[in-house]
């Protein structure tokens, strides 16, 4: 979802677009964000700019990030230097946790401030060997790939248990080969916990 404010605009929701941009942006006080600069193609497609890093681009901890008028203020985190940058638009991708600048001063310059994303490593297993053993407080649940070499093993509470049983009964009973009927979970529950 994106939130525009733009300097000027008659949109009748420029005014709450603001207030959700500068709350948004208050609540960045003390988090790490990632600062890109980027020049706008002549075309003026934004969505065609790269921003993939690049030299020059930072991370640093942001310091009392405020607006006051429509200018943006804020310190890096151990600098007494005050920042701050004037917009003509502001573009808020709540999805991503990203801000678009358009300063007022440079008209193909477009700025980026993010909250930095985890990146989680994928490892794909194609029908694994399954193991499972159950302790006094957590089940442990064993993936093994052995052409991959790869074991993974989950250490679920009762809740996970639950849950990650819960989603296999909704995709079995979605299997017209098994057709599971609430009556047929129970009974297999019951055959599981004889076991």
């Amino acid at each position: 979802m994106r939130i525009v404010w733009q300097q000027g605009s008659s949109n009748p929701d420029n005014v709450v677009n603001f207030n959700d941009i500068c709350q948004w942006w208050g609540s960045l006080s003390k988090k790490e964000v990632a600062w890109a600069q980027r020049l706008i193609p002549e075309d003026n497609n934004v969505n065609q700019i790269d921003w993939q890093t690049q030299r020059f681009d930072e991370k640093f901890m942001i310091q009392t990030p405020e607006i006051r008028g429509i200018t943006l203020y804020w310190y890096k985190l151990g600098d007494n230097a005050q920042r701050n940058l004037t917009p003509k638009k502001l573009e808020l991708d709540l999805t991503k946790g990203q801000l678009y600048i358009y300063p007022a001063s440079q008209a193909q310059v477009v700025i980026r401030i993010a909250i930095p994303q985890v990146k989680y490593q994928v490892v794909d297993l194609n029908n694994p060997q399954i193991a499972a053993n159950s302790g006094e407080e957590n089940f442990l649940l064993l993936l093994r790939d052995s052409q991959q070499k790869i074991e993974v093993k989950l250490n679920l509470s009762s809740e996970k248990q639950l849950y990650l049983l819960s989603i296999l009964a909704k995709n079995l009973k979605l299997d017209t080969q098994f057709n599971l009927s609430p009556e047929k979970l129970n009974q297999l529950l019951e055959n599981i916990n004889k076991k």
